[in-house]
């Protein structure tokens, strides 16, 4: 091996100090005796594509260009002695001592260099043999390509701070407030406009002694539940008088007791931002556990229980632990440790399932209408339900930085779900103890999911996922896409955008409306914007709970990842999330000729794809997307759905494009609208009973053997 002379070697521990300064929490001359420990010491690969860097004291910062991190990591290996090569690493240790710091090292390095040589071309003969080029290491660890996805763009570097960075964050932090608030106005003038002559037509039937409601497709189940619901508050009302009068428990308590699941809250919704308190209205309970992502985030998930089965575990134990996934032994050790596993007897566990939730809403979306609530619905089927909140939620919070910290906001779709996803599947199963779960996404949930499980990603996540029921997938582009407002934001450059929008979060005064806003009149207007924002309606919803669904939404999202989906780079302008717009007008051509030749020949879709292929001598699977770790996967798509194309996407899996991808149940709602898959007041008939029967058919036939049969699925068959 030819090391470097001295003079390269203390030129490469100069230029390491100053490349490590750039990536560090704190520069040089701010930091204290104890900040040192959170200067940066190496980049680890998340992905090939996605390091983080790792600080003196094994904390973790997000968002470092790839090329930043390759050049620490070989500016590192020179200043050790080792090759010169740009290593990727995902183990929890570092080559440099923690208590080390990088101007120690730039200090020692030219008095020490025969120390360094000898000391680490052992370490870095031990370590190379964990340096995996493939992409089925544990964490995808290979070398990085030299460029990356045109979809996925690299992400700003910010650095530490320093007083340059600190006035360009206030000066975009001060144009984006009022440009945004500016915009939001827009949106908020234009969703009031639109309303006048609904408002003016509601006013006409009224006038004429017609009731505007009768023509709701559900108006008399809308009476039935409105007069149960009354009804209910009258009783929970006599109750708590009648429990203030007596110093023990009335008979009518006692009865209660002995009911599966006893209602813990009643009467009148004060319309309140608490996912718990909803369940409690119907006999459950919700405990939060704190999660750390790999780069550092701590995500939230709730986990939904009945309260006479299953105690809530302590604090400390609901806390976040270390920033690793899928450690060792993580099913054994949740077997015998885990909150669900250790509460469940063998025969009686229930099998995990994982639901995620869409964009600017958190899982709370999952939880707002009562019984028929898809998370409600299937833990009172049997299920253990969790409920993923993705990075940054109502309470932005990460290991290391602050929420003015440009940084913590330098993400996108994909380190949602290079990072958040596979956090909360292993946390899930290491509380749970098994090897798999079931996954539930809808619409940004999905595309996290599908983004994910590519093969460039971390198709690994596939193992441990025994279906995917993705509702109202948003894989593909729909026509709302070129509304005026939305093409405003693709057309303005890059930069534009964060003049606007800012580098922090998007529009967070929505956020401080929240707060101080009533419930009442927060959900009213929640409703007419974003029904405005995405042509919605609430004809299929139970409207005396539709103030109750906006409680949960929006929630902080980063001014990045909103630019990935209406900026002028990714998805605005490719229409889907895994091919470029050239790839997709491409599929659509070999789509066009397909048709033409089923017609022409009048033959079955299979046989047309297969002669087709030999034709061209080419598999239409080609570029496929997944690889053989890929889950089953099941759809259920809203035929009206504007906003994003459902139909393109199983007509992709129809038509030979994945030849991995295994559909097992797929069915086109042609009524349904976004939000009709989880909120319709029909949504448990034609959508929750079906994914209920899908999770159990997929579901591992070893962990069948130890979970009670979910209600309604006795007699059905595992998948073979």
């Amino acid at each position: 091996m030819d090391f470097e002379t001295p003079k390269s070697k203390a030129q490469s521990a100069i230029q390491f100090a100053h490349q490590a300064e750039r990536l560090s929490l704190l520069p040089h001359d701010q930091q204290s005796e104890h900040s040192e420990e959170t200067t940066a010491v190496e980049a680890k690969f998340i992905t090939p594509s996605d390091p983080v860097v790792e600080t003196a004291n094994g904390g973790r910062l997000p968002a470092v260009p790839l090329s930043e991190a390759l050049k620490l990591n070989q500016l590192k290996d020179q200043v050790e002695g080792s090759e010169a090569t740009p290593k990727v690493t995902h183990l929890p240790g570092s080559h440099m001592g923690r208590q080390q710091t990088i101007a120690d090292v730039a200090k020692q390095a030219a008095a020490k260099e025969e120390e360094l040589e000898d000391a680490h071309s052992g370490s870095t003969q031990k370590n190379s043999s964990s340096q995996s080029s493939s992409h089925e290491a544990p964490l995808g660890s290979a070398i990085p390509p030299s460029r990356t996805n045109p979809l996925f763009p690299p992400l700003p570097l910010y650095g530490p701070p320093s007083l340059l960075r600190n006035l360009q964050c206030t000066s975009l932090r001060v144009s984006s407030f009022f440009l945004s608030l500016a915009f939001l106005g827009v949106i908020v003038l234009g969703s009031a406009f639109t309303s006048i002559p609904l408002m003016f037509r509601h006013i006409g039937l009224r006038l004429t002694f017609r009731n505007p409601d009768a023509r709701r497709p559900f108006h008399q189940e809308e009476v039935r539940r409105r007069n149960i619901r009354k009804e209910a508050e009258n009783v929970w009302k006599r109750q708590k008088r009648r429990n203030s009068r007596t110093a023990g428990q009335s008979s009518d308590e006692e009865a209660g007791q002995n009911e599966e699941y006893e209602p813990k809250e009643g009467g009148k919704d004060p319309l309140v931002c608490d996912v718990g308190y909803y369940a409690r209205r119907v006999g459950l309970d919700i405990e939060t556990f704190k999660v750390q992502t790999e780069d550092g985030f701590i995500i939230t998930l709730w986990h939904v229980y009945n309260p006479k089965e299953y105690t809530s575990v302590s604090q400390a134990h609901r806390d976040y632990g270390e920033a690793e996934v899928f450690p060792p032994g993580h099913v054994a050790n949740g077997q015998k440790n885990g909150a669900s596993a250790t509460q469940f007897q063998e025969g009686k566990r229930r099998y995990p399932v994982l639901l995620v939730h869409g964009l600017l809403q958190s899982a709370g979306a999952y939880c707002t209408n009562d019984d028929d609530s898809l998370a409600f619905f299937l833990c009172k089927s049997g299920y253990d339900v969790w409920l993923g909140n993705n990075r940054c939620g109502f309470e932005p919070e990460h290991q290391m930085l602050k929420y003015s910290d440009p940084r913590m906001w330098a993400w996108n779709i994909r380190q949602m779900g290079v990072m958040d996803l596979p956090a909360f599947v292993s946390r899930v199963l290491s509380e749970t103890g098994f090897e798999k779960l079931g996954l539930i996404c809808h619409s940004q949930g999905t595309t996290e999911t599908f983004v994910a499980l590519a093969k460039q990603q971390r198709p690994e996540l596939g193992n441990k996922i025994s279906v995917f029921c993705a509702l109202a997938p948003a894989v593909y582009a729909g026509p709302l896409i070129g509304k005026m407002y939305f093409k405003f934001m693709r057309i303005i450059s890059p930069g534009m955008f964060r003049v606007f929008f800012g580098i922090h979060a998007f529009i967070p005064f929505m956020m401080t409306m929240h707060s101080y806003l009533p419930g009442l009149l927060y959900g009213a207007m929640g409703y007419r914007v974003f029904s405005f924002l995405f042509n919605w309606t609430d004809d299929r919803w139970e409207r005396d709970l539709r103030d109750r669904m906006f409680q949960f939404a929006p929630v902080y999202v980063s001014a990045e990842s909103m630019r990935w989906w209406l900026g002028r780079e990714c998805f605005a302008k490719q229409k889907c999330i895994l091919a470029t717009r050239d790839e997709g007008k491409q599929e659509d051509e070999e789509d066009e000729e397909l048709d033409d030749y089923i017609k022409n020949k009048n033959q079955p879709l299979e046989q047309a794809v297969s002669e087709l292929e030999n034709e061209h001598h080419q598999s239409r699977g080609r570029g496929a997307w997944y690889d053989e770790q890929v889950p089953p996967f099941a759809l259920w798509i809203a035929g009206s759905d504007d906003l994003v194309d459902g139909r393109r996407l199983l007509r992709r899996f129809e038509r030979g494009r994945e030849p991995y991808c295994r559909i097992v149940h797929s069915k086109v709602i042609e009524e349904y609208e976004h939000l009709d898959v989880i909120w319709a007041m029909d949504s448990i008939e034609k959508v929750g009973k079906e994914v209920r029967e899908v999770l159990w058919k997929t579901a591992p036939v070893e962990a069948k053997d130890t979970c009670r049969i979910p209600s309604g699925c006795d007699g059905i068959a595992s998948l073979e």
